[in-house]
């Protein structure tokens, strides 16, 4: 300790010099993104675009066209707790990367101390001491600190993008469900009109049975036919039931009745739930995805701890310091010419660590090569996702029209087949027959809508939604903190 002086300049100029060279060195490897194999995809839309123009995907409220399931939607957004947690999650890496960049600065603490001891002479005297002192400061020569404030900071950016993804997936399971739930109330629509359809030919029958002109075989056919009829209406009704609970539990509260769809026949046909997805396969849309950018952030984090790792098996360089007051009387403690300070440095290297040093190297080496795959099969799936919501615009409807060609053709059948029933010419299981194909093509055909319907929402969802849109700016904002830092 050197006492009534001040630092020299060398010292300070020493600090200096190591403070800014702290860091300027990174064993990190260099970020590049990864190879993925892809088949060529051709892009197929019904939707015209602008040659050379990406097609813009709209909010999900513009998507959205019912008014009704925008505020589901809205609910789910509010109260959803996979969301919530999501969320949870990035303020809990936020404060991980504030932790782990405050290590690379040194922690100043204010100290104060007294000591009584006899000096060599036997008589008793006070030591009073008070300032200022830095212990252990790393000096990051080869940025094992900044390594692994970049991996925090990756981290931080990996739990963003899982918020974003988080909540793609909610919006679109949350439309799902809904409209789910409206094509199975309209099947339970239309289960219940057979059944009462079946009861009245039922009835009629019976009439017929009892005065001889109806076969005892006929007879048992139309009661089984009453039987399959009210069957089904049991099924549809466990399934809205089962709907309706699914659909509350994703919103994570009770949804108003007021805000469901109701059951009524005709309900998907008549309704304008979705807007049309612009459509067109771009690869650097889809590498905005959040859950590819998420992949990609996981991956620079792990070749940031590659850098720590590596850094860690070269000598640890720590500088302590301490600057204030040393006084006898506590009266005389800020007094001219009791200033005092102290600097020291040790270095610190493993000699023999049973390979732990090496080990932790080929961790982060791993967990590097595993990031590298789940990159690129996030990035394959993407793809794959966005194909087939694709490939499905133009099938779904033409499947649909072909649908709802052959519900037109047995309407037709069913009529013709009463009119035959009514004057004789045919049977009455006939024209059960007729009306059971009926029903049947009536179901298919809102089958068929719905899955036209959710094929919009998948693609959707394939193509990153409005989230890819943010996941530019927050890419041009990562570009920026990293300049920052």
């Amino acid at each position: 300790m050197a006492r009534n002086a001040i630092p020299s300049r060398p010292a300070l100029l020493g600090m200096v010099v190591l403070a800014a060279l702290s860091g300027c060195t990174s064993l990190a490897p260099e970020h590049q993104r990864p190879d993925v194999a892809l088949p060529m995809v051709a892009a197929a839309s019904s939707v015209p675009q602008a040659a050379g123009q990406a097609a813009a995907l709209p909010g999900w409220q513009a998507l959205v066209q019912d008014e009704r399931l925008r505020q589901v939607v809205d609910l789910a957004l509010q109260h959803n707790a996979d969301l919530k947690v999501a969320a949870l999650n990035v303020r809990k890496t936020e404060a991980q990367l504030r932790l782990s960049d405050a290590d690379r600065w040194p922690t100043v603490n204010g100290v104060f101390s007294a000591q009584r001891a006899p000096n060599t002479s036997g008589v008793q005297t006070s030591t009073l001491q008070a300032g200022l002192q830095v212990s252990a400061w790393e000096v990051d020569f080869l940025g094992r600190l900044s390594s692994l404030s970049d991996a925090a900071q990756a981290s931080y950016w990996a739990s963003e993008a899982a918020q974003r993804s988080a909540r793609l997936a909610l919006v679109s399971q949350t439309v799902s469900a809904w409209l789910t739930l409206a094509a199975d109330g309209e099947q339970l629509a239309l289960a219940e009109k057979t059944l009462q359809d079946r009861e009245a030919s039922q009835a009629l029958a019976a009439l017929r049975y009892r005065v001889g002109a109806l076969a005892e075989p006929d007879w048992r056919g139309v009661q089984a036919l009453t039987a399959a009829a009210r069957s089904t209406v049991a099924q549809a009704r466990r399934q809205r039931t089962q709907d309706e609970n699914a659909l509350h539990a994703l919103v994570g509260a009770p949804v108003p009745a007021a805000l469901l769809p109701e059951p009524r026949i005709g309900a998907l046909a008549e309704g304008r739930w979705l807007a049309e997805v612009p459509a067109g396969l771009s690869a650097d849309a889809l590498l905005a995805r959040p859950d590819v950018m998420q992949a990609e952030q996981q991956l620079r984090a792990a070749e940031a701890n590659i850098g720590a790792a590596r850094a860690a098996m070269w000598p640890r360089i720590t500088l302590s310091a301490s600057a204030g007051t040393v006084s006898n009387e506590l009266s005389n403690l800020f007094s001219a010419g009791t200033f005092a300070w102290t600097l020291a440095g040790q270095a610190a290297v493993a000699v023999f660590d049973h390979g732990r040093n090496r080990a932790n190297v080929q961790v982060a080496e791993i967990s590097r090569d595993a990031a590298v795959a789940s990159y690129q099969k996030t990035v394959q799936t993407a793809f794959k996702e966005a194909a087939d919501g694709l490939a499905g615009q133009t099938g779904w409807r033409e499947q649909l029209a072909a649908q709802r060609a052959q519900l037109a053709a047995e309407a037709e059948r069913h009529r013709l087949s009463k009119l035959k029933y009514d004057v004789g010419a045919s049977s009455l299981l006939d024209w059960l027959d007729a009306e059971r194909s009926l029903a049947a093509a009536q179901q298919a055909v809102v089958q068929v809508q719905l899955a036209e319907l959710l094929n919009r929402v998948s693609l959707y969802k394939a193509l990153g939604g409005d989230e890819s849109t943010r996941s530019a700016a927050v890419a041009s904002a990562k570009a920026a903190s990293g300049a920052a830092r």
